[in-house]
């Protein structure tokens, strides 16, 4: 499963949606208003960030405003239900990280079903997940990361943008693959607080996006251990993976995607997807994603439901034989 989901990502990556032609006039018409493009995580963020830049490149390609709509809390599934529940005409859309085909999985009492109340629309790009220490840390290296973690079970802790979301399923999938114990510390986001408590050594460490950590390295506030991909990004080359860093076989790359809800008409999603595909192609666009550690890409809808099935096949197992909750 993990190569069949890394080829996947690469020819995603390569994969550009085609224009879609509508005979409908008043889906040819859309957007005659407002877009509203729902994030499930705060301001200040990678997800926010990315949001923003898209949303701006479709705002100029329309020629009606897209805006960033920020819902976060409960593992993002505060903005998922919102949209899930919203009227399917385009004018309400949700951008959201790769955790969105499992939420279903993790959490029992969800209002919305991932796979029935949700259109893939397109794919924005793939990053890394990092986990990162602040600059006076004693942790120098993973290595010496999991020898503090296995010296001292539960001790080292770490925090994440919540229950349910990808970088903390990549801190769980660590523990199990490093065999170590670790104590989560839940935050919101980067902004609410959690990048001052990780720099002033509050908590010990963070596993989060690249959009989220990776400019705090760079400025030297921060320091990076691992990157969660196969193999070094090319966006950030300096960042060795876990795989190479003592835990062999690692191997997680997120996602992020537009969706909007169900029985949305096809020609809408389609020429949403036509309008995703030509902001990627440019240059600025991409270059902005390159800043956040994201290779920007985009995709047909159909190939963001496989990518999205081969997500919830990856992750399923693992959250059902480690007992893995969400909260």
């Amino acid at each position: 499963m993990t190569l069949r989901r890394r080829r996947f990502l690469q020819l995603g990556a390569a994969a550009i949606a085609m224009p879609a032609v509508s005979t409908h006039g008043w889906a040819q018409a859309w957007p005659s208003r407002i877009v509203r493009l729902v994030v499930g995580f705060p301001p200040g963020g990678g997800a926010d960030a990315a949001a923003r830049i898209i949303a701006d490149k479709l705002s100029s390609l329309w020629g009606q405003q897209v805006v960033v709509e920020n819902k976060p809390g409960a593992g993002a599934n505060i903005a998922n239900d919102a949209v899930a529940h919203s009227a399917p005409d385009g004018y309400t859309m949700l951008m959201s990280p790769s955790s969105l085909p499992i939420q279903h999985v993790l959490f029992a009492s969800l209002t919305y079903k991932p796979d029935a109340d949700f259109a893939p629309v397109s794919l924005l790009g793939t990053y890394p997940n990092l986990v990162v220490v602040s600059k006076d840390s004693k942790h120098k290296t993973l290595k010496d990361y999991i020898a503090a973690a296995k010296a001292d079970p539960g001790k080292v802790t770490y925090a994440t943008p919540g229950i349910g979301s990808v970088p903390y399923l990549t801190a769980e999938l660590f523990k199990i693959k490093a065999g170590v114990k670790l104590t989560h510390v839940p935050y919101r986001g980067v902004a609410a607080g959690a990048m001052n408590d990780l720099i002033t050594n509050r908590i010990d460490s963070m596993f989060n996006t690249t959009g989220s950590l990776l400019q705090s390295v760079r400025a030297g506030q921060t320091v990076a251990l691992a990157a969660s991909t196969p193999k070094r990004s090319p966006l950030a080359p300096e960042i060795p993976t876990f795989a190479e860093s003592g835990v062999p076989g690692f191997d997680v790359t997120g996602w992020y995607g537009i969706f909007v809800p169900a029985k949305t008409p096809p020609e809408i999603v389609g020429k949403a997807a036509d309008g995703v595909a030509k902001g990627i192609l440019d240059p600025a666009v991409k270059q902005k994603f390159e800043v956040l550690g994201v290779e920007a890409a985009s995709s047909t809808p159909e190939r963001l439901a496989a990518l999205s099935k081969i997500e919830l096949d990856l992750w399923g197992p693992i959250i059902k034989a480690n007992n893995i909750k969400g909260e």
